[in-house]
């Protein structure tokens, strides 16, 4: 099936209700921040998508940003935060209230579910989590002895996510897409994801190498600055006052209400 070229509105209205949702990038960096302001905008709008379950490899403004508009009901990630900048304040203010449900993740858990689902399987063996509480933390994951050498192993869970969005810096007519040398687990996510929707900053006629390829994306979406003000280098370094503003200014839902009123409009 050809790649679809759409605007970021048009993006947006392909996650349902109830979706988990993989935004790509790494922290502060190369986050589909654009995407989320169409995907915010569609929720105060039409009341959708939400019940959102987010997995992300690390979690940072983007996350933060859709916990604190009310469309997400679960998390799961091995880091929530804004690293230099504090702590993701939305997130921390409904996690400390239990009003948003956490599922508590690791990189080897995060890593190995979701090389389990593009392996086609329902768990993915490994030597995580042996030796510490996480799985009384996770009664849901399960240890397994491996039949050759006799050794007690985690069955880290498939992870499938509905919609995986990566912004790129470059992607062509086609769908392939350029992401740079900071991967994260994007390739991961575009494997194991339903949907694959590529924002980038450049759409060029064709590419002669890529880091994801055609067949595995969906859509394609033209977003310049589209992942500030997250980093994405080499085109633009993150905002760090920007960050700071955010940090500094919001704090509960009626702080976090007046700087989204803002930020809407400030595009």
């Amino acid at each position: 099936m050809p790649v679809q070229h759409l605007t970021l509105e048009e993006a947006a209205a392909l996650t349902p209700n109830g979706a988990t949702l993989a935004l790509g990038g790494v922290t502060l960096y190369r986050r589909p921040l654009a995407f989320t302001r169409a995907l915010i905008r569609r929720f105060l709008q039409d009341g959708e998508p939400a019940g959102l379950t987010l997995l992300n490899f690390t979690a940072g403004l983007e996350s933060d940003l859709l916990v604190g508009a009310g469309m997400a009901r679960r998390v799961r990630s091995c880091y929530f935060g804004l690293e230099i900048f504090g702590l993701a304040p939305m997130f921390t203010y409904y996690a400390t209230r239990g009003e948003l449900e956490i599922i508590e993740e690791t990189e080897a858990s995060l890593a190995l579910g979701l090389r389990a689902s593009i392996a086609g399987i329902g768990f993915m063996p490994g030597l995580g989590w042996i030796g510490t509480d996480m799985l009384k933390l996770r009664p849901d994951v399960h240890t397994i002895i491996d039949p050759y050498s006799g050794e007690e192993l985690v069955a880290f869970p498939a992870l499938r996510p509905d919609v995986a969005v990566i912004h790129a810096l470059q992607a062509d007519q086609y769908g392939n897409a350029v992401i740079g040398e900071h991967l994260g687990v994007d390739q991961e996510l575009v494997l194991s994801a339903g949907l694959v929707i590529i924002t980038a900053e450049e759409i060029v006629p064709e590419l002669k190498k890529a880091d994801i390829v055609a067949p595995l994306v969906d859509v394609v979406v033209l977003a310049p600055k589209g992942a500030a003000p997250t980093s994405c280098h080499p085109r633009y370094p993150l905002d760090g006052l920007a960050l700071l503003a955010y940090s500094e200014q919001v704090s509960d839902p009626q702080s976090f209400h007046a700087f989204l009123e803002t930020w809407l409009a400030s595009e």
